[in-house]
């Protein structure tokens, strides 16, 4: 190569030369470490400008020692090959490659040919074969050119293909803001109109509301004068006089009565609704054509508050039929029911805790299928109309089985818990409520897919054994109902106020089961008087009915139906009956 191509190959030379000025030759180690350092030699076998410092190298190590040193002035006049940075080193053994093996058309030190190739049939020296190849170079050329080119290609592409997604994505968004524009638009209408609407609306209600209030209050003027009266005569009147007192105001009490009652029979809440259609049409149309929903302006009767002024009704028990519980050839003990519940077709649902079973009772009582469990089940809950929840005394589970219109019970599934749980009930659609076994936390929540979280309420500091307490949940007014046997008592908690009301009376004498009867009345069992009492769900006892059973354990009314189940838990004696409650 000639005299540039030697200087070509040292970074830190001028490739210009310019008069005047002496070319100066650096050392390329010291370049490497950006050193401006002048150069002294030049190293045939490393190939390279050293400095006199740099060079002192090849008196140190013994493998350098043969290297041939030359004055780096002269190194220029001779030619040279380019800097290989390496490439003519072998990647294994790190030696210079000096032959190739034909065979294998592989590249090789004098490792590689001893070792690897000794069995080749060819391995010729690299300058050798160098000579022959001379067309090599140029073919190699034209495919790196040819990569070069597409690569390139690639890069335009991309670049092309960026520009034009991001103009798609402006295009998309010009568009949007057009559309937003429209619906703007369209929702300004929809207001206006509704506006207009409920205004009109607004101002009838007002009108009735006001008249409303005014015989209202007419009553509440008129009967606190009686009151008045009525007071008066009890505290300071003769007998004669209280007699004619109460004879003449009789009636017109009687009047007010009917009056207030029909006042609040008839007592209308006034709903505003407005439902989105799934599907809404864009303007420019007529807001006739493209409101996006239906407008509702009405009144309505809630069915929890057709009535103001609400009546307890006291509620009667009718006998419908009744069985004997006893140990048949199936059974390894006596028959303990501590679970009845109600689908929504009329069947009984039992859990029977000594031979483990979940059994169907149709509206007679009459058994029309069975199912063996391998736990002892607690308690059961009807979910739906062809599924139940089972609690276990002893495990950490709750299990779901399905219930056909044939009577046949299989097991589909179980969510595994982290509390025992004993007394279950639902609290709505979605989620049960959980009486728990030896828990500080009496009752909780579990979800359908098994998720447990607790009430927000402050329980009285109390766990609850096997068989100690049951509960169960009025949906309409948020109430939670929890049995203490020991004390004696029945707590009723409200949900949504966190305030709650403890019943204790000698009329409940060790309550067990619980469920909520007609008119979201609390009936409980009275295991002590042998006894179903009735509770109004701000506490007050509305009746007791006196059973033909002893120890009255369990007891369940479906809802929207008017029929009751009670068990009991008498040795010897056990039963199941049904009864027609009436108010």
């Amino acid at each position: 190569m000639a005299e540039s191509g030697k200087l070509n190959s040292v970074e830190n030379s001028s490739s210009d030369a310019v008069p005047g000025r002496k070319e100066e030759i650096l050392c390329q180690p010291c370049s490497r470490k950006d050193l401006q350092t002048t150069a002294d030699v030049f190293c045939l076998e490393c190939d390279e400008f050293q400095c006199s410092e740099c060079s002192k190298a090849h008196r140190v190590y013994t493998f350098m020692k043969n290297h041939k040193l030359v004055n780096a002035t002269e190194a220029k006049l001779k030619p040279s090959s380019f800097d290989m940075k390496g490439i003519d080193n072998c990647e294994q053994h790190s030696e210079l490659l000096k032959f190739f093996c034909e065979d294998e058309n592989q590249l090789c030190c004098s490792t590689c040919a001893i070792v690897d190739h000794r069995k080749c049939q060819s391995v010729v020296d690299v300058p050798k074969i160098a000579g022959k190849s001379r067309s090599a170079g140029s073919q190699l050329k034209r495919k790196l050119e040819e990569v070069k080119s597409k690569a390139g290609m690639i890069v335009k592409h991309t670049d092309s293909s960026k520009e034009q997604l991001s103009k798609d994505i402006k295009t998309i968004f010009v568009e949007i803001k057009r559309m937003r524009g429209d619906m703007n638009k369209m929702f300004d209408d929809l207001e206006e109109f509704v506006t207009r609407e409920t205004d009109v609306f607004k101002a009838e209600v007002t009108n009735k509301l006001a008249k409303k209030r005014s015989s209202g209050e007419k009553h509440v003027a008129d009967v606190t004068k009686s009151l008045e009266i009525v007071d008066t005569a009890l505290e300071n009147g003769t007998p004669s006089q209280q007699f004619i007192v109460e004879e003449k105001l009789k009636k017109q009490a009687n009047e007010f009565y009917r009056d207030v009652e029909n006042d609040c029979q008839n007592l209308q809440i006034a709903t505003v609704s407005f439902k989105f259609d799934k599907t809404l049409k864009l303007p420019p149309l007529p807001i006739s054509v493209y409101v996006p929903g239906k407008l509702t302006l009405e009144y309505t009767l809630p069915e929890a508050k057709k009535s103001v002024a609400h009546v307890d009704p006291i509620v009667k028990l009718t006998k419908i039929t009744s069985i004997d519980l006893k140990q048949t050839g199936d059974d390894v003990k006596e028959p303990l029911y501590t679970g009845l519940d109600f689908l929504p077709d009329g069947r009984l649902v039992a859990v029977d805790n000594k031979n483990n079973n979940c059994l169907i009772y149709n509206e007679k009582l009459k058994k029309v299928g069975s199912y063996q469990l391998s736990y002892y089940p607690q308690d059961v809950v009807a979910v739906s109309e062809d599924e139940v929840a089972i609690t276990s005394s002893y495990e950490y589970k709750i299990d779901f089985l399905r219930v056909s219109k044939s009577n046949e019970i299989t097991l589909y599934r179980t969510c595994k818990v982290k509390t025992k749980y004993a007394s279950i009930c639902m609290k709505d659609e979605r989620h049960f409520v959980v009486g728990t076994i030896d828990d500080t936390r009496p009752v909780r929540i579990v979800s359908l897919s098994g998720e447990e979280k607790d009430f927000s309420i402050k329980f009285q500091n109390m766990k609850y054994p096997i068989g100690a307490s049951a509960c169960s949940y009025i949906r309409n007014t948020e109430k939670m109902i929890l049995t203490d046997r020991y004390e004696h008592t029945v707590y009723i908690y409200d949900v949504a106020t966190n305030t709650s009301v403890i019943v204790k009376d000698d009329q409940i004498k060790e309550p067990r089961g619980v469920t909520v009867g007609p008119s979201d009345c609390i009936m409980v069992c009275s295991d002590g008087t042998n006894s179903i009492v009735q509770i109004c769900h701000t506490g007050r006892i509305l009746s007791t009915f006196k059973l033909d059973m002893d120890y009255p354990g369990r007891v369940c009314v479906p809802k929207g139906r008017s029929i009751l189940a009670v068990t009991n838990s008498c040795v010897g004696e056990r039963m199941l009956q049904l009864f027609r409650p009436t108010g």
